[in-house]
């Protein structure tokens, strides 16, 4: 195949000459700078390295094709230390897919995995051919394909919102919109949550965390049980870190890949939503030595994975291999991808899975300074972006509260759900930690870390919750004492065991309508406390209704009605959706929850906590706590005082307010026991004067401000 190289000239600031012919194709040295395949108007620029490899072939392969029809050598004289860099001309790159094969040693006792008949998928790819389908098995290599961007996202800012301003909402892409009650039409996708932004402004949720949407297969350890097909539904097994999942589109979109997520991300933005992502960066779907080699085995194993002595794989991930996250070409690559998805996607943040791994060495060992932590902190384009830690791993690490913060990460706060979870259900030797917990774990997070840096602005390093993707919802939190996993296939052995849990008093499903009235009562306990606790707020989609898992606390493989949200459920729990959107509009209304304010007028102290009597100290197994906050707030030119009252009892429990000097009066906003009416709240104005003493009922919350006279 012949080519007329003079039509292959561009003449700009740059001229591309081709300067050479290979396999019929012109071709010249390339962008070794540039890693990936970029479209070019001559051609195709591709770019990629490996230490080990010895030689390294590109592969075209037409649309949906297994066998390449062009295989291009890459010459010495196209090689810069380990970069190998070619434009080739004349490429369609709507019919085109391609790939790499690289030649090296094969010795796996000192992690050399090299074979020259491995198709290999480039670690930069930005879309991955033939994952299209959900649920069907790929079939053969992965395959790039060529993504030429020509979204236009306007003139649209950078959000500046603080951590401690957003009330993050927590989903699965598919699982938001699969069930068959969703209203949507595009179920499951991308464009199906396009559809529910309505909803998500209407709840008034400020933030979403997608679950990954990073390319994943979901047909990976695929089995059937009990005759239901189980997939890897939940997506923590990468196949590529660039390119978004082409199966949560509503449609095809050959080099246009990130279409239609785009549109969604530039949409919620228009609506207030920032857009946080769920990225896996400890671990690949490669596996362990009995894994496949798609990609980074095949490119460098022994740089790209934690290897121990013998050539096998460290597996602090529990999923079969660890990255090497803090080798300087792994590290390299991270730091490029959340460029990449910050430049192009217009992502507000990261929240890091098993995050502690990002702070293992090579060995495996715990870093004092991990480089890859401090590059991500420190690096200029992500300097507005929120990096959220879940600062533990499947190793053993567990760094709550001493995660290396840079004056910039934020951590998922375990010892808040744990904490606050056993103390709600009335295990009252929790009362000192839960104090803690709603004054915002200034003991985890005030002061320095253990390296001597400053945490990130205390309330602002804290992320506060009680239920994730991860165990039982909130409705299954006081619906079951035990996981309930049988349909996974293990025997029910997977999940947690200690979920701190409580039933109510009966197991699952009942028609007793006061084990009823209880749960819907302990579900309104846990949200008016989490939007109420200093720290940034989250919560799993669905627990503003109700949804449950049937008892399953570790959904991973359920792709059908155990994990799909079932809106039915937003009309039959109306009242509970009405409470969610009640104390997420109270939180958004008064920042003296949110952050410190000036001293309060009235001489209540910024933040206390209290016993029933309204003194400033707690016993320590204390069956009824309260948390004030107190500030005066300039932009409204008055105090903003907030009164957390709790009691996890199943008595009546007498409580009296602070005196507040005549200054102010005390006003009830909520009352989760409810006031016989079946009413929990008091919007502006309706709210009820108290004087001085309050009964609260058992296992109930109430919030009370206060009003000038």
């Amino acid at each position: 195949m012949k080519h007329d190289m003079k039509s292959y000239t561009v003449e700009s600031h740059t001229s591309f000459n081709a300067v050479g012919e290979i396999s019929g194709y012109l071709v010249r040295p390339g962008m070794f700078e540039t890693n990936g395949a970029t479209p070019l108007p001559v051609g195709v620029n591709f770019t990629v390295h490996t230490s080990g490899g010895t030689s390294c072939e590109l592969l075209l392969f037409h649309r949906g094709e297994e066998e390449p029809y062009a295989v291009l050598p890459f010459p010495d004289e196209y090689r810069i230390g380990d970069v190998y860099s070619m434009i080739v001309f004349g490429l369609d790159i709507e019919d085109l897919e391609y790939a790499y094969r690289v030649d090296g040693p094969w010795d796996p006792k000192k992690g050399l995995r090299f074979r020259k008949e491995n198709v290999l998928l480039d670690p930069y790819a930005r879309a991955v051919a033939g994952q299209r389908i959900w649920g069907e098995k790929k079939e053969g290599a992965y395959h790039a394909r060529v993504v030429k961007d020509v979204f236009d996202w306007g003139d649209m800012p950078q959000s500046k919102r603080e951590m401690s301003d957003l009330i993050i909402y927590e989903m699965h892409v598919r699982g938001f919109t699969k069930h068959p009650s969703s209203g949507v039409e595009q179920k499951g996708t991308f464009e199906g949550l396009r559809e529910k932004i309505p909803y998500l402004k209407e709840l008034g949720v400020n933030a979403v965390e997608l679950m990954p949407i990073f390319e994943f297969d979901e047909t990976v350890n695929c089995r059937e049980v009990d005759g239901k097909k189980l997939l890897e539904y939940w997506g923590y097994n990468s196949v590529s870190f660039f390119a978004p999942n082409t199966s949560y589109t509503a449609a095809e979109e050959y080099n246009r890949e990130g279409t239609e997520l785009k549109t969604l991300i530039r949409e919620l933005h228009e609506n207030g939503i920032e857009v946080i992502l769920d990225v896996v960066f400890n671990h690949t779907a490669e596996g362990n030595e009995k894994g496949p080699t798609f990609c980074f085995k095949g490119f460098d194993n022994k740089i790209y994975y934690m290897l121990t002595p013998d050539g096998n794989y460290y597996n602090f991930s529990g999923c079969g291999n660890t990255l090497n996250c803090n080798h300087p070409m792994v590290r390299q690559m991270i730091l490029e991808c959340l460029q990449y998805w910050t430049i192009n996607y217009r992502i507000d943040g990261f929240r890091f899975d098993l995050a502690s791994i990002l702070g293992r060495n090579a060995d495996g060992s715990p870093m004092n300074n991990p480089p890859l932590l401090e590059s991500l902190a420190f690096n200029p384009v992500l300097s507005n972006v929120k990096l959220i830690a879940e600062a533990w791993d499947a190793g053993g690490m567990y760094q709550v509260g001493k995660f290396p913060a840079n004056r910039r990460w934020a951590e998922w706060n375990g010892r808040y759900r744990d904490c606050l979870r056993s103390y709600l259900k009335g295990d009252l030797w929790e009362a000192w930690t839960a104090a803690w917990c709603i004054s915002g774990s200034g003991d985890l997070y005030g002061g320095y870390t253990q390296d001597g840096n400053e945490r990130y602005a205390g309330y602002n390093s804290c992320v506060n919750f009680l239920t994730c993707h991860d165990g039982f919802t909130l409705y299954d939190l006081y619906s079951y004492n035990t996981k309930h996993n049988e349909a996974n296939g293990w025997d029910n052995t997977d999940g947690a065991s200690d979920n701190r849990s409580w039933n109510c008093g009966a197991e699952g499903e009942t028609d007793d309508p006061e084990v009823k009235m209880l749960r819907f009562r302990m579900i309104r306990n846990a949200c008016a406390v989490l939007m109420c606790s200093r720290g940034t707020p989250m919560f799993l989609a669905g627990d503003e209704f109700g949804n449950t898992q049937f008892g399953n606390n570790n959904s991973y493989c359920q792709d059908n009605e155990v994990s799909w949200l079932d809106w039915s459920l937003l009309e039959k729990n109306r009242e509970l959706f009405e409470f969610f959107k009640f104390m997420i509009h109270f939180r958004k209304k008064h920042t003296v929850i949110r952050k410190k304010l000036p001293d309060a007028v009235c001489g209540l102290g910024s933040l206390n906590t209290r016993n029933e009597y309204g003194e400033l100290n707690i016993e320590k197994e204390a069956r009824m706590l309260a948390v004030s906050f107190a500030g005066y707030d300039s932009e409204k030119g008055k105090d903003d005082i907030v009164y957390v009252a709790v009691n996890p009892y199943w008595e009546d429990t007498r409580i009296f307010l602070p005196d507040l000097q005549g200054r102010e009066t005390w006003y009830l906003c909520v009352n989760t026991y409810g006031d016989g009416a079946g009413r929990y709240v008091y919007p502006e104005g309706e709210e009820v004067r108290i004087e001085s003493e309050f009964v609260m009922k058992p296992r109930s919350v109430a919030v009370f401000t206060t009003k000038s006279y």
